[in-house]
């Protein structure tokens, strides 16, 4: 079943042993692969000439920084065979002829401190100008962290949006009857599991200050809403009422969580507290209300209803109260997502059958379909608005795709075995 009015809420129970741990380190095999599936119409030719100093550690950083820029769809790599510092002289002339319109040179040397030293400098090609440049200091564990910021502000700088490859991604992953809640760099490398699980992990969501994830676990063998640190490995119950408990979304000040309870009967929405107190219920409707999130201006809750006697997305105050509905086009329309300026709403449509990734504008509800898939389910947007991440069925397996929200730009990411479901973005390093 692709996606349905209550996900997270209905779930039966499964027959297994509960195996619960938290681990510190990484999961090879659930380290995601990405396939870039479609590219911008006009990607910018960047060269990235290999870097001085350390050769390994260069080559390693060179490779992660290639990567992001490569994979993002937006830009297209230029050969250049001649090693180049931030220091060299830049040969504007022989970059244009090789059709490169702006170049990333540096190097990597270890400092006093026996510490790796990044430097880099971005240049325009056309205006025979540096852009920007900087210097990081950083240990050999974390080049690709280094690479990646590196490549943020090559993007910023050229694109004029913010980049995301220093943010993380969540997901779930499936394999030989066991659950993880993996925790991985935005291109799907340095994964490193949160949760292990012989029961289902759904609707992980992260908080806004990116330090915490809430999910729901049938560990105990029924749907319990849980709160986990990721700088402590440890863990609250923020829900554990009669009944389900399910959909956790945070509010944007990370005070409170939006979550669906059938503890008075139908699932509802209800408010919440992070630390579990102070329970207030939302909705109160004849139908059943689920999938909350919050506007990014805290102001109001988007969330996924049948009141009117199909699947739709309805609209209500963060305080409670009469609900608007959002949604007209189709029969089916579920898991509400608001942009990060808040302008669009990305959700699941059901067209022809097939249930694909959605965008609508909130201003004119103009809608354009993204995707020509056949299962799409759990959409999240990157924290600069301009991709979004969804799972989805390739093969009869679960994996991820992301696609650019004009939807030109398309990426595939998957695991050697096993299914991905349920991904979630996280918010800018702070």
């Amino acid at each position: 079943m692709p996606i349905g009015l209550i996900i997270d809420t209905m779930k039966k129970l499964i027959p297994a042993l509960a195996l619960f741990s938290l681990l510190a380190g990484g999961s090879a095999h659930a380290q995601l692969t990405i396939e870039i599936a479609g590219t911008g119409a006009n990607r910018i030719p960047i060269a990235v000439p290999d870097f001085g100093g350390d050769p390994a550690n260069a080559r390693a950083l060179l490779g992660v920084l290639r990567s992001d820029l490569e994979t993002s769809g937006q830009f297209k790599l230029v050969t250049s065979e001649a090693p180049m510092t931030e220091s060299s002289t830049v040969d504007y002339s022989g970059f244009k002829d090789k059709g490169a319109d702006a170049v990333v040179a540096g190097s990597l040397a270890t400092s006093a401190q026996g510490r790796l030293e990044a430097r880099y400098r971005l240049y325009d090609v056309n205006k025979r100008v540096a852009l920007s440049g900087a210097a990081y200091l950083t240990a050999p564990t974390h080049l690709r962290a280094a690479a990646h910021r590196i490549a943020d502000d090559v993007h910023e700088k050229l694109t004029g949006e913010k980049g995301v490859f220093s943010t993380r991604i969540a997901y779930v992953t499936k394999s030989n009857g066991r659950y993880q809640l993996q925790i991985a760099d935005a291109d799907g490398q340095n994964a490193q599991a949160a949760l292990v699980s012989r029961e289902p992990i759904m609707s992980p969501t992260w908080s806004p200050d990116g330090g915490r994830i809430a999910y729901v676990s049938f560990e105990n063998k029924k749907p319990i809403i849980y709160i986990h640190s990721l700088a402590s490995g440890q863990r609250h119950t923020l829900a554990n009422f009669k009944g389900s408990n399910s959909a956790p979304a945070w509010s944007p000040d990370g005070r409170r969580l939006a979550i669906v309870l059938t503890k008075d009967g139908r699932s509802q929405i209800y408010l919440i507290n992070a630390d579990g107190s102070g329970l207030q219920r939302l909705s109160s409707s004849s139908g059943i209300d689920t999938e909350p999130r919050f506007s990014p201006d805290g102001g109001h809750i988007y969330f996924t209803s049948d009141r009117g006697g199909s699947p739709q997305i309805y609209r209500m105050s963060a305080s409670g109260g009469d609900a608007q509905r959002i949604s007209f086009e189709g029969s089916y329309n579920v898991t509400p997502r608001p942009s990060p300026d808040g302008k669009s709403l990305a959700f699941i449509s059901r067209r022809d059958g097939h249930f694909q990734l959605a965008v609508m504008d909130i201003a004119n509800r103009q809608i354009q379909v993204l995707t020509d898939s056949r299962k799409d389910e759990s959409p999240t947007f990157a924290p600069n608005g301009r991709m979004i991440l969804i799972a989805t069925e390739i093969g009869g397996r679960g994996v991820l795709s992301s696609v650019s929200i004009d939807g030109k730009i398309k990426q595939r990411l998957s695991i050697g075995s096993g299914d991905v479901r349920e991904p979630t973005w996280g918010p800018y390093a702070h």
